[in-house]
C-alpha cells in the first residue's frame, strides 16, 4: 500500500489497514469495469457516497451504521471491483476473500465483525438503488432493463443525482470519501 503497509489477502491483520489507502485505492477502482459515461470513471468510492446517502434516507441509523454502509465496498480497495456475473462464476474462493478483508476492515475502525442481517438488508437495498441510478444515468440501460436488475429506483433530489452521479476526479472522489468517513469515524 501507500502506506508502506503490507496487507495480507489470504489473512488481512486490523493493523494494516489504513483509511488512507481505502480512500485512495477505491477513488481509482472503475465501476462498470470502466464501461460508463463522463470525462472521468465513476469510482467505487463515489459509489460508496451514494449508497451512504440513499440508505440514511430509507433508515435512520446511528454512525456505526453509516459507518457500516461507506465502509461496504471499502475491500476493493485491495481486490478491485468486479461485476457480479463474473463473482458468480469465480463462485465462493472471492466471496471469502472478501468477507476477510471486511472483517479486518471493520475490526480496524471499531465496528463489530460482521453487521446484522438488518443492517445486511439495508445495505443491500442501498446498493441495489445506487446501482439502478448508475445503470440508468451512466452505463447505458434502460429504465425497465435497470428495473428488471436492480429494482425500483430510489428517490433522490435532483441536487443530490446531479452531483453523485456526475463522475468525479479520481483526487476529488478521495478527497470526500476520506472526509465523509472522518466525519463518521470521529462523530
Amino acid at each position: 500500500m501507500l502506506s508502506g503497509r503490507r496487507l495480507d489477502l489470504l489473512d488481512p491483520s486490523p493493523l494494516d489497514v489504513e483509511m488512507e489507502d481505502i480512500a485512495h485505492g477505491l477513488a481509482r477502482v472503475a465501476r462498470w469495469n470502466g464501461q460508463t459515461i463522463g470525462a472521468h470513471i465513476f469510482s467505487v468510492a463515489q459509489h460508496c457516497l451514494l449508497v451512504e446517502t440513499i440508505a440514511r434516507q430509507r433508515s435512520r441509523l446511528d454512525r456505526q451504521g453509516r459507518l457500516a454502509v461507506l465502509l461496504h465496498d471499502a475491500p476493493e480497495y485491495v481486490i478491485g471491483d468486479m461485476i457480479s456475473p463474473f463473482k458468480a462464476v469465480i463462485g465462493d474462493n472471492y466471496k471469502a476473500v472478501e468477507t476477510r478483508l471486511l472483517t479486518a476492515i471493520h475490526i480496524r475502525f471499531g465496528l463489530p465483525p460482521a453487521p446484522s442481517a438488518e443492517l445486511l438488508a439495508l445495505i443491500k437495498a442501498a446498493d441495489q438503488g445506487a446501482a439502478y441510478l448508475e445503470a440508468t444515468r451512466l452505463a447505458g440501460f434502460t429504465a425497465a432493463e435497470a428495473r428488471r436488475f436492480f429494482g425500483k429506483p430510489p428517490a433522490l433530489s435532483a441536487a443530490a443525482l446531479r452531483d453523485y452521479l456526475t463522475p468525479w476526479p479520481a483526487g476529488i472522489a478521495e478527497d470526500r470519501y476520506l472526509e465523509r468517513f472522518t466525519r463518521l469515524f470521529r462523530g
